[in-house]
C-alpha cells in the first residue's frame, strides 16, 4: 500500500511542478517586455534561452523545496510540502525577478530588454546565467 502513497505523492508533486513551472515562465514573461510565444515563433533564440532558464531555475528551487524535508529527516503532510513548495516557488521568481533588474540597473552599456527583443542571443544566455544562478543561491539556502 505504501508504494501506491508515494505514487500518488509524485504525481501531485509532478501536475504542481508542472503548473508552477508554467505560472512561472508567464511571470517572467510579464517583467520582461516582450511577449514570450510571439518572439518565439519568430525564432528570437535569445528568448528561448531565457525561458530555457527559467524553467531550470525554478525546477531548481522546487526540487530543493521537495526534497528540503526528506534531506532533514522532518515528517511533514502532503499539504505541507506543497505550500512549502509554492512559497518557495514565489519567492524564487521573485528574486530571480529582482537579479534581473539589478543586473539591468548597474548595466549602463545595453537595454537586456532591448537586446533580448531584438533577438541578441547573448542576452538571452546572460539571462539564463542570472536565473540558474539565483535559483542554485536559493535552492542551497532551502535544503
Amino acid at each position: 500500500m505504501s508504494i501506491l502513497y508515494d505514487l500518488l505523492d509524485v504525481s501531485i508533486y509532478a501536475l504542481i511542478g508542472i503548473i508552477l513551472m508554467i505560472a512561472g515562465n508567464f511571470l517572467i514573461d510579464l517583467l520582461i517586455p516582450c511577449h514570450f510565444p510571439t518572439e518565439i515563433k519568430k525564432g528570437n533564440q535569445a528568448v528561448g534561452f531565457l525561458c530555457a532558464g527559467s524553467f531550470i531555475a525554478i525546477g531548481t528551487i522546487l526540487k530543493a523545496a521537495i526534497m528540503s524535508p526528506v534531506i532533514s529527516e522532518v515528517k511533514e503532510s502532503i499539504s505541507e510540502g506543497i505550500l512549502g513548495s509554492i512559497i518557495y516557488f514565489f519567492i524564487g521568481v521573485i528574486f530571480l525577478g529582482i537579479g534581473y533588474y539589478l543586473v539591468s540597473l548597474f548595466n549602463r552599456k545595453y537595454n537586456l530588454n532591448d537586446e533580448i527583443g531584438n533577438g541578441n542571443t547573448a542576452a538571452g544566455i546572460m539571462v539564463a546565467g542570472i536565473f540558474i544562478g539565483i535559483a542554485t543561491i536559493i535552492s542551497g539556502v532551502i535544503m
